[in-house]
């Protein structure tokens, strides 16, 4: 009988399960069958081959639920945590039903979980269940294919997205078809996305200090089953599958392609103090970086560490990965936490580690994008520009570089470098400029209305007294912390937040911007907002008063900053500059020399590169400014603008004396 594939799969006569663990003495699949009052029939898995347990059952058809019991030693100081009475859901399913209603029941002691006993408290009718699905049915094979350097990304949340969204149907909103609707396509078509990045959609479980709370994790980065849409997003129960599917074929029929944030560095049971699940109850020790006492090794912040280089795991990411591709035709992933991939067994970094390699070199895997998030929990994971010639990365340098310059800290070297792709972080590994994912703003971290309206974090919502998410948010609040109803700080905001978005735009390297930065959404000032299922996190698409204004008047202005980049093949640039291919211009009209580098107080850089002469005033207040001699140059982009078109088309000769706003971002082209 075939050990692989993992997983369950059905064939004319019944399914073949197969699951790994090299711990255990025994393992029984369970049947699940029933409402309200469950029952189940086990059959044990008599086959054990490579460390695989596995066997036939005749009868089982697609819908049957299932979990597997594994039997085995229960020694919490070595790690191994096998109970019985815990139903577990396969780590290989294609689909998961359920959630966890009792946390007493989920958990695999009593007392203490290092001192204490088992658990003898059985979990079947308190956790998911595994459901066994039909044949898996290859994706089509038509994909954008948008090349790297024309890439545009947008950050969303599947469910946050559409929920407040008046043109989808109620029954929609908030699931996988409500992103296929033709007013949310267009949306994003007309605003250049041809990415979108979605938050996990990955089957997630509550923490247990959610569950505690009684707090949903809304991000999403919790994930129980690595092969499974998550059923929250379909709008019919049990249709996530086909429902995802119909999404994926919706985005490409417009040219979007569909990149997943996956979070293959741990996993929603959290510590030795959290759930078994799944993994830690088939078995821990090869799923799970541990310390030398039995506890969880934690370099993510979530409890619970993937071990990057324990076979099992690099084979559980890889497989998961490629079924993405080729079942539902996904074009690429955004690793959650990269590092963690590239430190086996906890340990120092390395570019070449196991598992990041295997992803690199996969057949499959390797023709699809990939962006590293380079950072972990701790000091040793942060790695932008550390990882290998297949990945791009989010900048994280880019974000914080635009941020200070956009409210007047520091010099003008660092943003420089940022703005024409971060050569200094790439280009000595052989990478191209669009391998830096460029953003100033993402689902962790205020949102663009926020970073210009508070000075601090307020995220009392979130029930941990304000102690959690970041405190250096780099971000300003023109005097007033919150909302306002000055009209002269709120356009100085609006006018701030237009520069800093026309900033990453034309900036070389790949955009990625938060979804609903373009409608001027505010998260009230909770820069963590992972538990808030509610208008906190949402998209509004009608709001009222001068938020209507605003967000009409700032989706305008990108739809026209990216249709300037669309239209240029030198605002998408494939290579890095070489020098003397880039003019950095003073405003005093001159080149800027050695010593303007290490200004503090200049806050005012011109970039020339090819035809397009990019101003940034970040100043509080307008100054003079004259343009390079090699002119005529016309006006095509004004930050100052609601809607960014420029006053006057008027073209202006060389050396021209101009006047910049205070916060101001202008761009010129030079014509003949």
């Amino acid at each position: 009988m075939p050990v692989f594939p993992l997983g369950a799969h059905v064939d004319a006569e019944g399914a073949r399960f197969a699951v790994a663990s090299t711990s255990a003495d025994a393992v029984e699949v369970c049947l699940v069958d029933g409402v309200g009052e469950l029952t189940e029939r086990r059959v044990e898995l008599t086959e054990r081959t490579f460390g695989v347990w596995h066997g036939h059952v005749p009868g089982v058809r697609p819908g049957q639920r299932y979990g597997y019991r594994v039997h085995g030693p229960y020694r919490p100081w070595d790690g191994l945590r096998a109970n019985p009475a815990k139903i577990l859901v396969d780590p290989y399913t294609r689909r998961i039903t359920g959630t966890v209603t009792n946390l007493q029941a989920a958990r695999g002691w009593v007392n203490d979980p290092m001192t204490g006993t088992e658990s003898t408290i059985d979990s079947l009718g308190h956790v998911p269940l595994s459901v066994v699905t039909a044949p898996d049915v290859p994706a089509p094979g038509d994909r954008p294919d948008v090349p790297w350097s024309e890439t545009v990304i947008t950050e969303l949340h599947v469910r946050g997205y559409t929920m407040c969204h008046p043109d989808v149907p109620p029954e929609h909103r908030g699931t996988y078809l409500g992103m296929t609707h033709p007013a949310v396509l267009q949306h994003l078509r007309r605003t250049g996305v041809t990415a979108v990045e979605l938050l996990p959609v990955t089957a997630i479980a509550e923490e247990p200090p959610l569950l505690a709370r009684r707090l949903p994790n809304y991000w999403g980065y919790a994930t129980l089953g690595f092969l499974a849409p998550h059923a929250g997003y379909a709008s019919v129960p049990g249709a996530e599958v086909e429902e995802f599917r119909a999404m994926v074929a919706a985005l490409h029929s417009v040219g979007i392609e569909v990149i997943l944030d996956v979070v293959p560095n741990h996993t929603a049971e959290g510590g030795v103090g959290g759930t078994t699940l799944s993994y830690r109850g088939l078995d821990a020790p090869a799923y799970y970086s541990l310390g030398g006492n039995g506890h969880d090794a934690d370099i993510t912040g979530t409890g619970n560490t993937l071990d990057s280089g324990s076979p099992t795991v690099i084979r559980l990411v890889c497989d998961a990965l490629r079924h993405w591709v080729t079942t539902y035709g996904v074009d690429g992933f955004r690793i959650d936490l990269a590092s963690v991939l590239g430190r086996p067994r906890s340990g120092a970094f390395d570019p070449n580690a196991p598992l990041l390699t295997s992803i690199a070199i996969d057949p499959v895997l390797s023709r699809v994008k990939l962006i590293a998030e380079p950072w972990d929990a701790t000091g040793e994971g942060y790695r932008v520009g550390g990882f290998g010639v297949a990945w791009s990365e989010w900048n994280g340098r880019y974000r914080d570089a635009v941020r200070d310059f956009w409210r007047g800290h520091g010099g003008i070297g660092e943003v420089a470098s940022r703005l024409t792709g971060s050569s200094d972080l790439y280009k000595h590994s052989g990478r191209r400029p669009w391998a830096s994912v460029n953003f100033v703003t993402a689902h962790d971290g205020f949102t663009l209305r926020d970073l210009v309206s508070y000075n601090h974090k307020h995220n009392e919502g979130n029930l941990e007294n304000n102690h959690d998410g970041t405190d250096d948010n780099r971000s300003q609040n023109f005097g007033v912390e919150g909302e306002t109803d000055s009209p002269v700080i709120v356009s100085r905001r609006l006018a701030t937040a237009r520069a800093m978005l026309g900033t990453l735009l034309l900036s070389t390297g790949t955009p990625m911007v938060l979804a609903g930065d373009e409608r001027w959404r505010t998260q009230h000032g909770n820069n963590n907002a992972y538990c808030r299922d509610d208008e906190t996190s949402w998209t509004d698409w009608s709001p009222g008063g001068r938020d209507r204004e605003a967000a009409g008047s700032m989706t305008a202005f990108t739809a026209r900053v990216a249709a300037i980049r669309r239209s240029s093949p030198a605002l998408q640039r494939d290579t890095f500059y070489r020098d003397g291919e880039v003019l950095w211009w003073h405003p005093e009209g001159r080149r800027i020399g050695g010593h303007d580098w290490h200004d503090g107080d200049l806050h005012t850089l011109g970039l020339m590169r090819d035809e397009w002469l990019l101003l940034m005033h970040a100043g509080d207040n307008a100054i003079p400014a004259t343009l390079p001699p090699n002119g005529p140059f016309v006006p095509e982009l004004d930050s100052t603008r609601p809607d960014g078109a420029p006053a006057s088309c008027r073209p202006l000769p060389g050396g021209t004396t101009i006047t910049l706003p205070p916060r101001s971002l202008l761009l010129l082209r030079r014509t003949p």
